[in-house]
C-alpha cells in the first residue's frame, strides 16, 4: 500500500516472502484483523496446510470466514480466540509450525500473558515472526506511548522461550522480527 507522502507500508506478498513457509505448514495469524494476510498464507501452506486467523473481535472473525468462502481458501479456518487468556486460543499445544503477529503486540494489555499463550501453540522448533510499528505516524498505526521498539519485542519474546533469529524488512514504518521456539 502506498500513501501521499511516499511511505511503503506492510505489503504482505513482500512480508511474507521472509517467512519461509512450506507447503503443509499449520500457521496461525495472531490478530488477523480484516484477513490482510490471509490470501498470502494460504497459497504458502497449500492445499495440504492450514492457517488459522485468530482474532477477539466476533464480527471480524465472522468477517474472516466470509473473506475466506469468496476468495476459495478452503485452508483458512477462522477463530475467536482471547490471546491474554491461558487456553483462550482453541489450537492444540505445540500444534502450529509458525505464528505471526502483525500490528498487533502495540495493543496487548498483557503482553507477557498472550505471548506465553501463544507460545503454547508453537512446536519446539516452530517459527515465530513479529510485525509492528517502528514510530507513531502520521496519526496511523499507536500514538507515540504505546509504540514497541524492535528491542522491547525482542527481549519480551526471548523472555518465554524464543530465540532471535534474524530481522527482515517489513516497511518504511516497521519492523520484522523472526524467531524460533526453544
Amino acid at each position: 500500500m502506498i500513501v501521499k507522502s511516499g511511505g511503503r507500508f506492510v505489503i504482505p506478498d513482500v512480508v511474507a516472502t521472509h517467512f519461509h513457509l512450506r507447503e503443509g505448514d499449520l500457521v496461525a495469524d495472531f490478530g488477523a484483523g480484516s484477513g490482510f494476510f490471509l490470501k498470502v498464507l494460504a497459497s504458502a501452506v497449500g492445499a495440504s496446510g492450514r492457517v488459522y486467523a485468530c482474532e477477539i473481535q466476533r464480527g471480524l472473525v465472522e468477517k474472516l470466514g466470509d473473506i475466506a468462502r469468496q476468495q476459495g481458501l478452503s485452508n483458512v479456518h477462522p477463530l475467536w480466540c482471547d490471546l491474554e487468556e491461558p487456553n483462550g486460543i482453541k489450537i492444540g499445544t505445540g500444534e502450529l509450525d509458525a505464528a505471526i503477529l502483525v500490528n498487533t503486540l502495540f495493543m496487548m494489555e498483557n503482553k507477557d500473558a498472550a505471548i506465553e499463550e501463544m507460545s503454547r501453540t508453537i512446536r519446539s522448533g516452530g517459527k515465530f515472526f513479529v510485525v509492528d510499528w517502528t514510530e507513531s505516524f502520521a496519526g496511523m498505526g499507536p500514538d507515540g506511548a504505546h509504540v514497541i521498539y524492535a528491542q522491547q519485542a525482542t527481549d519480551l519474546m526471548e523472555s518465554h522461550g524464543f530465540v532471535f533469529e534474524r530481522d527482515f524488512p517489513a516497511g518504511d514504518h516497521h519492523y520484522g522480527l523472526a524467531f524460533r521456539k526453544v
